[in-house]
Formats: C-alpha cells, sequence, structure tokens
C-alpha cells in the first residue's frame, strides 16, 4: 500500500472528446521539474497522486498547463461539490479580498455571523450551534472533546470512552486517528489512549454481521458498560467504500446513545453538501445526530470545516476557552456562502440523486465483467466505490486499483490514488455539477482501464468470485 506513480514521461495515446484531451505525453517533460522539486523538498508521504501539475481546474475539468484536460472524479478529494473555481465562488471570494477583511481571529464579523446562521438553516431543528474550524481533522477532535466533557459532566470521570469504527477515517492528528479504525495508521502513537477504541462497522461485506447485536458484544468484550462510554462517533459512510451501515442498525444506535446520554457524532466532512444525493448524509437514516463534523464540500475551495451541535453539548467551554486561530476566516467564509447557495440554488444535490443509478449501474457492468477481481461496488448519490481484490478471494489488491487509476490518469479521466483501510479502493467523486453524458464517457474509460489493468496483472479474466 502507499505505491507511487512514475513522473518519467510516457507517450499515450492521444485523446479528444467533448469531455477529455490528451496530446503529450505523461507527465508533460516540462513539468518534471516541478515534480522533481516537489519530491526533492516535500517528505515522501505527500507523493502518491497521479503526476499532473495542475495548472487550473473549472467546474468539472482539471488542465495542465501544456494542453491537457482531464474530465474529473476527484472533485480535489470531494472539495469542489459545486465545481470547481466557479464563478460564484471566485466572485465572493474576490470581493471579500477587496473588502479589505481578510482575518480577523475570533473577533466578530458579519461573514461569520452569516455563514453560521446559514448552516444552522440547513440543520436538523435541535442543532443551534456552529462552531467554524480549518480542517476535517480539527472539526473531529473538537467532537471528541466535546463528547468526552460531556461525559465527564452528566456521568462523572468514568464516562470517557469514544467508540469509533473498524476501517473508519477521522483525520490524521492524534485523538482523530485513535478514533479511526485503521490500525497500521496508528503505530506511531504507541501509548494509545485505551478509552478510545473501536468496533466492526456493519457494511455486510467485509463485516457480515449487520445487526445491532454485533455492536453490544463488542462493547461487552471490551469489559465496558454504557456508563463509561461518553460519545460514539460513525463516518455517515465509511470513505473506504463508501459504505453505509443498515438504516435499523443506525436507528438503534441513535436510541441506545439517546437513552445512556452519550453524543452521537455523525463525520460528514467527506459526506455532506450533497455528495450523496441528500443535502446531510445521515438523512438517509431518518434521524440526527448530537454533532455534525463537516468539511470540505462547504466552501468547494478553501480550507474551512465546522461543528454543529445542540446547544447543550457545544456550550459547555466559558469564553476564550474553545477558539481557533483561524475560525471563520471571512474569505472562507464568502467561499463558502457562495458554494452552498450555488449547490442550493442549481439542485445539485438532486442532481446526484438522478446520477446515482447510472453510476451504479456502470460499476456493476464492471463488476460482472471481472467477479473475481471487483469483489465489492457501491455508490451513493455522486460518490462510489470499486474495491479490487486478488483472484476468487476477499484479500485487497493494491496494485490493481493503483493500476487502474493510472491508467484512467492516462486516458483523461482523474481519480485521487487508492483508499481503503488496504488501498483496494477505486474510490469516485466528480463534482455535483457533472452532466449525465459526461458520467457516462468516464463510466467508459474507466471500464477500458480496469479490463486493461486487470490484462496485464491477472491475465485473462477469471470469471469466479470470492
Amino acid at each position: 500500500m502507499g505505491k507511487e506513480y512514475s513522473i518519467t514521461p510516457v507517450s499515450v495515446p492521444r485523446v479528444e472528446t467533448k469531455h477529455r484531451r490528451i496530446n503529450t505525453a505523461l507527465p508533460h517533460p516540462d513539468s518534471v521539474p516541478v515534480l522533481e522539486k516537489l519530491r526533492s523538498l516535500e517528505p515522501i508521504s505527500m507523493r502518491g497522486m497521479p503526476p499532473i501539475v495542475w495548472d487550473k481546474a473549472e467546474d468539472y475539468y482539471v488542465y495542465d498547463r501544456h494542453g491537457n484536460q482531464w474530465l474529473d472524479w476527484s472533485s480535489g478529494v470531494l472539495v469542489t461539490n459545486a465545481g470547481h473555481g466557479v464563478k460564484e465562488v471566485r466572485d465572493a471570494i474576490i470581493a471579500q479580498v477587496q473588502s479589505g477583511l481578510l482575518h480577523n481571529y475570533v473577533f466578530p464579523s458579519e461573514e461569520r455571523a452569516e455563514l453560521t446562521e446559514l448552516l444552522i438553516s440547513l440543520a436538523p431543528a435541535d442543532l443551534k450551534k456552529v462552531f467554524l474550524l480549518t480542517t476535517g481533522s480539527e472539526a473531529t477532535e473538537c467532537a471528541i472533546k466535546l463528547s468526552r466533557s460531556h461525559g465527564i459532566k452528566v456521568g462523572g470521570r468514568g464516562k470517557i470512552g469514544i467508540i469509533g469504527f473498524e476501517r473508519g477515517f477521522h483525520g490524521r492528528t492524534l485523538g482523530s486517528q485513535q478514533a479511526g479504525g485503521m490500525a497500521g495508521q496508528k503505530n506511531w502513537i504507541v501509548n494509545e489512549d485505551p478509552a478510545i477504541f473501536t468496533v466492526p462497522f456493519p457494511d455486510g461485506y467485509w463485516q457480515p454481521d449487520v445487526t445491532f447485536d454485533c455492536f453490544l458484544k463488542a462493547i461487552e468484550q471490551r469489559g465496558l458498560k454504557p456508563e463509561n462510554i461518553a460519545g460514539v462517533m460513525m463516518e455517515t459512510y465509511q470513505g473506504v467504500g463508501p459504505d453505509f451501515a443498515p438504516t435499523e442498525y443506525v436507528r438503534q444506535l441513535a436510541e441506545w446513545c439517546r437513552k445512556h446520554q452519550i453524543v452521537l457524532t455523525f463525520d460528514e466532512v467527506q459526506a455532506g453538501f450533497g455528495r450523496t444525493g441528500k443535502f446531510w448524509a445521515f438523512e438517509h437514516y431518518g434521524l440526527a445526530p448530537d454533532l455534525i463534523c463537516c468539511g470540505k464540500g462547504i466552501s468547494s475551495s478553501l480550507p474551512l470545516s465546522a461543528v454543529i451541535g445542540r446547544a447543550e453539548i457545544m456550550d459547555q467551554f466559558p469564553p476564550g476557552s474553545m477558539t481557533s486561530t483561524h475560525t471563520g476566516n471571512p474569505v472562507c467564509c464568502a467561499a463558502a456562502m457562495a458554494a452552498i447557495r450555488k449547490i442550493l440554488r442549481e439542485k445539485m444535490t438532486e442532481n446526484a440523486a438522478a446520477l446515482e443509478p447510472v453510476l451504479l449501474a456502470g460499476l456493476k457492468k464492471i463488476q460482472a465483467q471481472h467477479p473475481a477481481v471487483i469483489g465489492h461496488v457501491t455508490a451513493k448519490g455522486l460518490v462510489a466505490g470499486m474495491q479490487t481484490v486478488k483472484v476468487g478471494t476477499k484479500d485487497p489488491d493494491h496494485d490493481l486499483a493503483h493500476r487502474i487509476i493510472e491508467l484512467c490518469y492516462q486516458k483523461g479521466l482523474l481519480l485521487f490514488a487508492p483508499v481503503g483501510a488496504w488501498g483496494q479502493t477505486v474510490k469516485i467523486a466528480p463534482p455535483l455539477s457533472i452532466p449525465k453524458d459526461a458520467l457516462e464517457e468516464g463510466l467508459i474509460v474507466l471500464e477500458e482501464a480496469t479490463a486493461q489493468a486487470v490484462s496485464e496483472l491477472v491475465g485473462e479474466p477469471v470469471l469466479r468470485a470470492a
């Protein structure tokens, strides 16, 4: 897991379609010095993406400066829900910059007041407070802090447990990584908090037991009781899939949390702002959490995140004791308001919902062609995943996912590096503005790339599944 793509230029077939244009070797030879400079100056961890030196990005296209155009299925890792560099967002950023206010710490501003009001208007009725932050990790760290503090308040020093889920991801900082469920990513912590632990996620593929009893048994095996638990943090869908839990499971979880005064947090950092065909992905479950962590698609551009929650949980700390240096930066707020209003005005959430059947059907077609190596496909709205496995098994195959993405890049379809607990998932997340014909063209490219990658790495397809 964690391979990088070569930056040696390779001759590839020319591509010229309505949505894609590749007319040079890739990467273009003139972009190699930039790639080499980054490799020499940045840590190795920053490598791994297809080696495009972005020059500009517009709506659902990404360009280099050498005339190549990619159909974007990354949204810059689920950020540009409203589209890359759309006029409304650019204009809002420019107007705010020209206003003279670029930063104001936590001193009041009209921009912050307007954005918090907008977010509250879109949140469930019982969630009345918003804390604006910068990154998704910062938001999930804040939710852990709020949950544990609330647990201590209602249950004493013994009610501090935080439950996450296996294969979950909440960020790369100390608390967020512990609440996440990818064991290999937290070896560096060494002395993990014994009161933060994970339980199986009921995805129905990697974890076949999707009953709520599985959750209760996992807690019991840890020797914990509800009076020891302060909060449960759950991605509304697990980004490694994307995988949703069964609705009945989540409803039982929410009822259990209410019964035992446990804060339920839904991590919507990559799921919110229309991505799944609902404005909030938890709407698929027909309930609301105590806290929402959101970010990424909130601005379709600049760094901004938020925690939205119940007043009695959000208001636990006195003035000046829970702040952030760049909270509600006015330029970021302006971008967010423009992006959210565009998503609402142009019914992009509805577009995501309408295109879901097209996307899922395309992935199922590819799976049917290669059932021995495409183990699991899922789609909800305009987020989808194709999980690769070794022939006839459920052993993840990172190399196959890596090669599929490389071939797509060479054919003018842009995806980010494989994701998942084992780097086995080809993740699909185009801007919500993408039209049907562009989505269908992308599916044709993905089908071609998958067939070529399977032929190269596996040989003739083996028509049997695990």
